[in-house]
């Protein structure tokens, strides 16, 4: 059966209505304007940190050189609610700000030692600083950090880094001071587990870093450093800063150079104190034991040791090893003390030293009378210090060793003396027999008590001489008596009657002995002159002169 033929049908061609170009133009206009505006924002960073006190989203703004920089869209909690994840939009052209060494720190109000500071932060609210980097590669997580820090990461000076076997008290913020003059800051400190010790990192600004060398050290300022040793007593003030809150001091010894200045990233070990930190210095030493047959108490970890007052090493260890077991040769149990001889104390130079030579030298010492004693260093603390010197009399030198260390030769010493003395005093003190001293004695007190008695018979019988009438008249009968004295002197005085008429009779018996002085003088020739008459000699007749 043939086909039937198919009927041709006529299409009509469908044309897009000129209506649909508003919304298309519409639509890619709004296309571009979504490109334009997130061409024009930021980047966005991710922040962490432990709260988020202070932080609200979309308020809360980033800021660098109080200039905004950003701002914060959301704040959550991390997937383990152990921190919060706050979400910053910065503004255009910030990127080269967000390097791996940028920044970010809250900036809320804030005391601490050196002030008060954000206080404009009461009224806008806290906002987040930014410190901006200048590394090489770009980031866009941070956490953001619990302190401002010290300084900029380009700032110039120099950073080191100290660790420390003892506990400190440091923190970030604290000063380091040069002799009294704050130079820079403690950047941040950690305590590392593994190695049991703590490490600091400190920034010292320009231009004070040169001060840092490979010969300086590094001690921990408590501002008040209060020692009572051998040597006496020792009071330290630091700056009022330190005073407060503490710090680190740094210096090189005494009779040590200068030195190279330190490189960036140089780590030093943190002392406890500065005299710590000055004995650090004298890392050369040998080991000796001494043996001590007197008492150790007084002495100490640290305590000097001396030949003829000069210090030549440190007592490390009192006791040491003390239950170990005592050399044969010795019939006493002594207390052993460790001791270092310090040779750079000799020559401060001396880096490098042959311990057997040293040894051979001493032993040579040892065998001429070099001995350790123990010697009282300050009488009011009753500090200990250990004394060497060189004996006369000393005991043979038998070389020993205790627990694998030379052992030091002792002598006693000069306190054990005084206590042997003062024991001897006593033995003779309780020999002398006291009955008969006491019989004596008593005797004699007896006398005494006679002697008293009769001293005071005596008072009596004087104070009823006393008490007499009479004896109370006796003043004024003398007094009377030396008036009239003294009246009849003053009738001799030169002006008066008496005086001239006893004056002109001297001078009419003058007068009469001069009269008998020829009567006198014929009765001392002739004595009979008076009762026979004597013959008149012949008056003298003159002569004729001779032809």
């Amino acid at each position: 059966m043939p086909e039937a033929p198919q009927r041709a049908t006529r299409q009509h061609r469908r044309r897009l209505s000129p209506i649909w170009i508003v919304p298309l133009v519409a639509v890619l206009i709004g296309l571009w304007m979504l490109y334009d505006n997130l061409s024009g924002l930021g980047p966005t960073i991710t922040l962490q940190m432990e709260n988020a006190e202070g932080i609200e989203a979309g308020k809360t703004l980033i800021k660098t050189r109080n200039v905004e920089v950003g701002r914060v869209e959301d704040v959550t909690l991390s997937d383990d609610m152990s921190h919060t994840v706050i979400t910053a939009r910065m503004q255009p052209d910030t990127e080269r700000m967000l390097n791996d060494d940028a920044r970010f720190w809250v900036v809320k109000p804030r005391i601490d030692r050196e002030g008060i500071s954000g206080l404009g932060t009461v009224l806008s609210g806290a906002y987040i600083q930014l410190l901006p980097g200048h590394g090489d590669e770009p980031q866009r997580d941070f956490d953001v950090l619990d302190q401002p820090p010290v300084a900029p990461p380009d700032a110039p000076g120099i950073r080191i880094n100290l660790v420390s076997q003892v506990g400190s008290s440091l923190s970030a913020g604290d000063p380091i001071t040069y002799q009294g003059f704050t130079v820079g800051r403690v950047e941040n400190t950690e305590f590392d587990p593994d190695e049991k010790e703590m490490r600091h990192r400190l920034y010292i600004q320009s231009p004070y870093d040169v001060l840092v060398t490979d010969t300086t050290r590094f001690w921990v300022s408590s501002g008040v450093d209060l020692r009572l040793n051998s040597q006496g007593f020792r009071v330290n003030i630091e700056s009022m800063e330190s005073l407060i809150g503490g710090g680190v001091t740094f210096g090189v010894p005494e009779d040590v150079e200068m030195g190279q200045p330190a490189e960036s990233e140089t780590t030093y070990q943190l002392f406890g104190n500065e005299e710590s930190a000055r004995e650090g210095t004298f890392d050369r030493y040998l080991d000796y034991v001494l043996l001590v047959d007197d008492t150790v108490r007084g002495l100490s970890h640290g305590d000097p040791v001396e030949y003829r007052g000069v210090r030549v090493g440190t007592v490390e260890t009192v006791p040491w090893r003390f239950a170990a077991p005592q050399p044969n040769t010795l019939d006493r149990f002594a207390i052993p003390v460790l001791i270092r001889i310090e040779p750079q104390r000799f020559d401060n130079t001396l880096q490098d030293f042959d311990a057997d030579e040293w040894r051979t030298r001493l032993q040579g010492m040892f065998e001429n009378g070099l001995r350790a004693t123990l010697k009282r260093g300050n009488l009011l603390t009753g500090a200990l210090f250990v004394d060497l010197n060189f004996h006369d009399d000393p005991e043979p030198y038998e070389p020993l060793t205790f627990e694998g260390k030379k052992v030091f030769p002792t002598t006693t010493g000069s306190l054990a003396q005084i206590e042997e003395k003062v024991s001897n005093l006593l033995d003779k003190l309780n020999d002398v027999q006291i009955e008969p001293v006491l019989d004596s004695l008593n005797e004699t007190l007896a006398t005494t008590q006679n002697t008293m008695q009769q001293v005071n018979e005596i008072a009596d019988s004087v104070d009823a001489l006393l008490d007499d009438p009479a004896t109370r008249e006796l003043p004024g009968n003398l007094n009377k008596t030396l008036r009239q004295t003294r009246d009849t002197l003053d009738g001799f005085s030169p002006d008066s009657q008496g005086y001239r008429e006893l004056n002109d009779t001297l001078s009419r018996l003058e007068s009469l002995m001069r009269d008998l002085q020829p009567v006198a003088r014929t009765l001392s020739e002739k004595p009979n002159a008076l009762i026979f008459d004597s013959e008149d000699a012949p008056d003298p007749q003159p002569r004729a002169p001779r032809q």
